[in-house]
């Protein structure tokens, strides 16, 4: 079953973001078989009280183990250094079917 990970990130320099981590990220979420499905900034918050005006990540993995070896890899953990004082992220990981668009 597939698995979805949502990252809400509240980014404080979006262009040493941009530069830095979020190529390295991208790369590394290829490497472990993961794939965006939404990458987007300027959150809408409309209840809660985290994530307005944050950048939004949406990315599927084969499953859970994949996400998780992904986000425990040292190689993640070097590349998550390149965020450290730029972004608050909040990240969630969750099973789920495959997204099928919905007809009318």
């Amino acid at each position: 079953m597939p698995a979805y990970m949502i990252v809400t990130a509240s980014i404080h320099d979006r262009e040493k973001f941009i530069s830095g981590y979020g190529p390295a990220a991208a790369e590394l979420i290829g490497k472990f078989g993961g794939e965006y499905l939404l990458r987007g900034p300027g959150a809408e918050l409309l209840e809660g009280d985290f994530g307005e005006g944050a950048g939004m990540v949406i990315s599927k993995w084969p499953d859970k183990d994949a996400a998780k070896a992904f986000y425990n890899s040292p190689e993640y953990a070097e590349v998550k250094k390149l965020r450290d004082g730029l972004a608050d992220c909040q990240i969630l990981l969750i099973d789920g079917p495959d997204i099928i668009p919905v007809s009318d």
